[in-house]
This record gives C-alpha cells, sequence and structure tokens, in this order.
C-alpha cells in the first residue's frame, strides 16, 4: 500500500512537470516568435518587405474580383501607418513568384507591379510608382524598360543606391519576341531610377539566364554592385551565378558561385537571395541536384567578388524559396521553406562565415503550394521582421511578426 503510494506520488510528480515543460516549451515560443497585426485586409497575397534602418516597409496586392490593388504601409515607434493605395488595374500579371518590390531612399519611394502589354500569356510590362515622403507622386505608372516589344519583363529587384536613386535589375525577354520556340533567350538587365523620375544607364548583364527565378542584388561601401540570379549555362546547368560592378571596372563577366552542377531542363521557379554588410555579403540559394532539395548559404568578404564554400542550412529535402539578411560583417539570418512531416514550414537560423549554425527556428507552418508564396525577411534594430501568406479556401491573407534578435 505504501509502495503504491509512492508509485502514484511520483507519478503526480512526473505529470505535473511534463505539464509545466509543456507550457513552458509553449510559453517559449509565443515569446520567440511574436505575431505582429498589421494593416492589410481582404484577399491579399504578394507580401514584399524593405528595410532603411529606421522603418520597415510592405507592399502587397489585395484581389476585388477581377482587380488588383496595389497597396503598401510604414512600421516605426512601435504602430503601422494607413495603408496607401497606389495604382489598380484588371489587366494586371499577378502570380505567385514574380511580386510587387518597394523601397525607400532619403524620402522617395518606389514600387513596382506588372501590367499586361498584349493577350499572351506572358507579355506584360514592369510598371513603376515613385513617390515622396507624403505619399503623393513625383511620377506613376512609367515603364522601367524601354524596348517596346511585347515579351515578358520581371523578376524585378530594387536597392536604394547614390544619389538618391535606385538600382533595378529584373528578367527582360525582349530577345524571345516574336521568335519560335526555343530561340531567343531571357535575359538579365539592370538600370538606375533617379529620384526626378528619369531611367539611365540601362545594361545587359547576362544574354542567357533561367526564365522565372528571382533576381538579388546587394550594395558595397563604395558604391560596388552584385547582382545574384540563377543563370542558365550550356547543357541546361542553371546554378547561381553574380555579376559586378565597381569604379575600377565597370561590369564585370557573370561568375558562377556554389558549383552546384543543377542540370534541369526547365525553369525550378527559386531564385537567390543576398544582402551585405560592410565589405562582406552573403548568398543564399535554393539547388535540387541530386535529387534533393537543398538551401545553401555562401559569405564573401570582399564585396562579392570571392565567395566561400557553401554552409547547408536547411534540416532536410527543402522548399526553397528564400531570404537573407546580414546582422553584421560575420553572421546572417537565412529563411527558407522546407516540409516537416505532413506540414510546411516556414524557419529561420543563424549562421556565422565560419559555418556555426543556430538552432533552427519555425515561423510558421504554411503551405507548400504556389498560393503561399515567399517568405520574407528584414530586420529594424534589435527585431527581425517577417511576412508571409496564408492560404485557406481560395482566399489569402498576410500574416506579419518580429523576433527578437536576442532569441536566435
Amino acid at each position: 500500500m505504501r509502495y503504491s503510494v509512492i508509485l502514484f506520488s511520483l507519478f503526480m510528480i512526473f505529470s505535473a512537470c511534463k505539464e509545466n515543460t509543456t507550457q513552458n516549451e509553449s510559453d517559449l515560443n509565443e515569446l520567440t516568435v511574436t505575431p505582429l497585426d498589421n494593416p492589410i485586409e481582404g484577399n491579399s497575397s504578394l507580401p514584399r518587405l524593405f528595410s532603411n534602418g529606421k522603418e520597415v516597409y510592405v507592399s502587397w496586392v489585395e484581389k476585388k474580383d477581377s482587380l488588383a490593388i496595389l497597396k503598401y504601409a510604414s512600421f516605426s515607434n512601435g504602430s503601422w501607418t494607413d495603408s496607401v493605395e497606389e495604382s489598380s488595374g484588371g489587366d494586371w500579371f499577378v502570380n505567385w513568384a514574380d511580386f510587387p518590390v518597394i523601397a525607400e531612399n532619403n524620402g522617395n519611394i518606389v514600387s513596382s507591379y506588372l501590367q499586361k502589354s498584349a493577350t499572351g500569356t506572358y507579355t506584360y510590362d514592369v510598371k513603376l510608382n515613385l513617390l515622396n515622403k507624403n505619399n503623393s507622386f513625383k511620377k506613376n505608372n512609367f515603364i522601367l524598360h524601354d524596348d517596346g516589344t511585347q515579351s515578358e519583363h520581371g523578376f524585378v529587384s530594387v536597392r536604394p543606391y547614390t544619389g538618391n536613386s535606385f538600382l533595378f535589375t529584373w528578367l527582360d525577354g525582349r530577345e524571345t519576341a516574336g521568335k519560335g520556340h526555343g530561340e531567343g533567350a531571357m535575359t538579365l538587365r539592370a538600370a538606375l531610377l533617379f529620384e526626378d523620375g528619369t531611367i539611365d544607364h540601362d545594361t545587359l548583364l547576362d544574354d542567357r539566364v533561367c526564365d522565372c527565378c528571382q533576381t538579388a542584388s546587394a550594395i558595397g561601401p563604395d558604391d560596388e554592385i552584385i547582382v545574384a540570379y540563377r543563370d542558365r549555362r550550356e547543357g541546361e546547368i542553371r546554378d547561381i551565378s553574380v555579376v559586378r560592378w565597381d569604379k575600377k571596372d565597370g561590369w564585370n563577366e557573370p561568375v558562377p558561385i556554389g558549383n552546384d552542377q543543377w542540370k534541369i531542363d526547365g525553369c525550378p521557379v527559386n531564385g537567390p537571395a543576398i544582402d551585405s554588410k560592410g565589405s562582406s555579403a552573403a548568398i543564399a540559394w535554393f539547388t535540387a541536384v541530386g535529387g534533393e532539395g537543398k538551401v545553401q548559404l555562401a559569405f564573401s568578404n570582399d564585396v562579392g567578388k570571392t565567395f566561400g564554400i557553401p554552409i547547408r542550412i536547411d534540416s532536410g529535402n527543402a522548399t526553397g524559396r528564400v531570404d537573407v539578411v546580414m546582422l553584421n560583417e560575420a553572421e546572417a539570418v537565412v529563411m527558407w521553406m522546407e516540409p516537416d512531416g505532413d506540414d510546411e514550414t516556414i524557419r529561420l537560423r543563424k549562421v556565422t562565415s565560419e559555418g556555426k549554425k543556430g538552432e533552427p527556428i519555425t515561423i510558421s507552418n504554411t503551405s507548400a503550394e504556389r498560393a503561399s508564396g515567399f517568405p520574407q525577411l528584414e530586420k529594424l534594430d534589435t527585431q527581425l521582421f517577417m511576412a508571409w501568406t496564408v492560404v485557406d479556401k481560395g482566399s489569402s491573407s498576410i500574416k506579419t511578426a518580429t523576433l527578437s534578435l536576442d532569441k536566435l
């Protein structure tokens, strides 16, 4: 009898400890990732984040029947502004992987969207809006490129650049216009948008690239430019390449990184992400060479001239859809998607240039379907900001959250 009482007491203590442990783990998870209310309403998707170090901007597309509406808001001093409606149209190309971008530079705000130029499935232009800090248009609904072809233009990236300008990179299909199947290749181009709305220095960076993977760019301390993208080399090798610009040599030839040697006959729709801090840069990308999805990260300490040995980031068979933010010249945080049992999850982890990896943190469950899009990551002060799309019964909404850097 006494023995039974002791066993019962031990069981109760163990059960209480187990319950407390579970509760504590739940509390820790709630403390780690903090949901953040935002002004995004309705059937919304395609979030894009941008941080200037003082504010975080988010842009998105809201759908009302056949009408697409581009909106944005900003976060500072602990709260979001009201949303600002920029443009709308019933003839936009709205795609899960080819989304609008937004950036700010010394009071100038620029954003993009895609508008159909003809009846073809992939005939659309990149349109821009340039606003001032008071949300008044300096120039609106104007085209980024000047080729005039009815072809595909998209997968835009933007960074603030010198003299209050913006650096744009994009995939440009002008060489495919009017040509037969397999003739004419997708190209990579860059240009500068100035604060008066003029566009100049339109330059061809690579004359044959993968057709529908996102582009990315970063800026060095002496106005150097690093552009990352998925290349398309002989034999359908679709690895990641970088092309650089500096004041001494101008635009350099593209250089592949990682040496994945991934041969794939179609576009994986999974582009790279890049960020810089001082003379350092970090680039994250997805590859499925060998039949297993992987997320890789490589660091550079010479403004992208060379990159170190890739560091694998994921836990196994990743889905990709990466983003990256540098915390300092030796540390970066990578976000990606991967399956976890029957679930698809959004995760992130801190990685050092020496290859030391923090524990992966699950941000949210999500869906592997295309409509869930590409999660976004930015840094403001001591917080990481995240945005992603939740899909439910044919409709979608955007969630935002923060994570304190001391939780990494």
